[in-house]
């Protein structure tokens, strides 16, 4: 839920997914449906649809318990570099080396403040030697919150990353249609795809990739010529 939402925006869904879907089995079990309602205000619906698929693979290959090594968690969907670490490290303290904004922010403030396009192959032998291993889930907890104060503080240092890239405006974008096509699918009722982009004020041109992609990715189906929540 983390991954590119703002922690104030995550609280109060984290506590209505855990309360609706307590474990592994029950989050394998629900339909696609009522995860996607619950996930509603997130966005970035991939996310729900890989917890689900995790949730399938733990239940199917790891007799319901996660696995805690990296190296696994990097073949679950969803799952990347940053990911597994951060599990690893936060859900079993292991002295995983991961980096994300918070930590990089860290980094590039103390060891690169004169650079430009710091790569992240640069950033990671550092983590390595300065990380906690004794705890290092409390270490990194440190570590990003001291990266969220240097934001507020500073002019944020990410911006000398190679990797920085500011995020495409969501107004219009079809990330903004594919979450519209959704919610008035969730509704219950099929529709056609001329049904949709009347529902949702776009023209039919605007609707059809993105119809595509959510069947091509399993969010949707199709039967009779109308769509659906797989």
């Amino acid at each position: 839920m983390l991954q590119q939402t703002q922690v104030e925006r995550v609280i109060e869904k984290y506590g209505q997914f855990i309360k609706q879907f307590p474990d592994f089995y029950r989050l394998s079990r629900a339909p696609l449906l009522k995860i996607l309602t619950v996930w509603q205000g997130l966005g970035y619906n991939r996310r729900a649809i890989a917890l689900k698929q995790i949730a399938c693979k733990v239940m199917e290959e790891y007799h319901g318990n996660l696995p805690s090594d990296p190296e696994v968690l990097k073949t679950f969907p969803g799952i990347g570099e940053a990911t597994a670490g951060a599990v690893a490290a936060f859900a079993f303290n292991q002295p995983a080396i991961f980096l994300e904004t918070n930590i990089r922010r860290v980094f590039i403030h103390h060891f690169f403040s004169h650079k430009a396009a710091v790569r992240d192959t640069e950033i990671s032998p550092l983590i390595e030697k300065t990380l906690d291993t004794s705890d290092p889930r409390k270490w990194y907890y440190a570590l990003m919150d001291y990266g969220a104060m240097l934001k507020k503080e500073q002019k944020n240092p990410n911006r000398r990353s190679a990797h920085y890239q500011r995020q495409s405006p969501f107004e219009g974008s079809n990330r903004q249609i594919r979450g519209m096509i959704l919610r008035v699918l969730m509704k219950g009722t099929p529709l056609s795809k001329s049904e949709i982009a009347k529902r949702i004020g776009r023209s039919v041109h605007d609707v059809n990739d993105n119809l595509m992609q959510l069947q091509k990715e399993g969010f949707i189906k199709k039967a009779g010529g109308k769509f659906s929540i797989a």
